[in-house]
């Protein structure tokens, strides 16, 4: 959980730099698309292609294709058609999604898992739900896609290393993450990419150099990493815990306007989650021992 909770924060921190200094201002796809480069510029050089297993070679790289290329592509379009609140609203929904793609990959029905998963997702709807527009279905179902490719793209790479052991350590086995998500986010860029919105300035450059080397390179194979550790109970919680801790970086740092009593209500029924899920499998360990 160590690697999960540090890239929590250091994405809420992330998610605060693009919202003041990127959303708006450089175009989307550009910005996905350095991000996948700078990544693939830390790992490429350290990736072995040599004695190691073909199909989690290809599978890692359809984690990065799901989990980077899709999510960001459905995450931008999503703008289009739905408002900000609308958009923090419905991506509230990818712990479900978590919890029911690893039952679905195990062959299996973890009620605990999914009602942890739940559980968070309330937690984060009472921190970020501020009503919905007449029109959104199209937004949703983009979203929707969103957070599944997302969920899947974790959920993949945990059953890939586990189904794939190897004395390689992991690190040297992610390059090829950033390969797949570069399949998806080069032909974004070209056919939906906007010349006229490149960075102009040294502070929005900065921007996405912190973007690409560490919220992405070490942000992403650290949460992967991460949630080889820990059941998919706990990997779906922590898909929301980023919300309470995203939104007090914005107070403590540019303060900006949070309604403290819902964000400490939901920050607890968030981490109250935790605790069902840890229930849940102490039930299970009593009940198979």
């Amino acid at each position: 959980m160590p690697y999960l909770l540090f890239v929590t924060v250091l994405w809420a921190f992330s998610f605060s730099l693009i919202g003041e200094y990127l959303a708006g201002q450089v175009d989307s796809y550009f910005a996905v698309l350095t991000r996948v480069v700078l990544a693939g510029l830390v790992f490429l050089p350290l990736t072995r292609w040599r004695g190691v297993e073909p199909r989690f070679i290809a599978g890692v790289m359809l984690a990065g294709a799901l989990q980077f290329g899709i999510t960001y592509v459905c995450l931008y379009q999503s703008f289009r058609v739905l408002t900000v609140p609308e958009v923090l609203l419905f991506t509230v929904l990818t712990p479900l999604h978590v919890a029911l793609i690893d039952d679905a990959l195990n062959r299996r029905f973890n009620a605990w898992a999914l009602l942890a998963a739940a559980v968070a997702v309330l937690g984060a709807g009472i921190i970020r739900y501020d009503g919905v527009s007449g029109d959104y279905i199209q937004g949703f179902l983009l979203l929707q896609l969103a957070n599944a490719t997302f969920a899947a793209g974790q959920v993949f790479y945990k059953h890939l290393v586990q189904r794939y052991p190897s004395d390689i350590p992991q690190y040297r086995r992610f390059g090829y993450f950033f390969v797949g998500a570069l399949l998806i986010a080069l032909p974004g860029w070209l056919l939906f990419g906007n010349p006229q919105k490149l960075p102009t300035t040294d502070l929005q450059w900065g921007v996405l150099v912190w973007m690409g080397l560490l919220a992405t390179a070490l942000g992403q194979f650290w949460w992967n990493k991460g949630g080889t550790l820990v059941d998919a109970g706990t990997l779906a919680v922590m898909n929301n815990l980023h919300v309470p801790v995203g939104l007090l970086i914005n107070l403590l740092i540019w303060n900006e306007a949070a309604d403290l009593p819902r964000l400490a209500l939901g920050g607890v029924v968030i981490v109250a989650s935790l605790g069902v899920n840890r229930f849940g499998l102490r039930r299970q360990k009593e009940r198979f021992a």
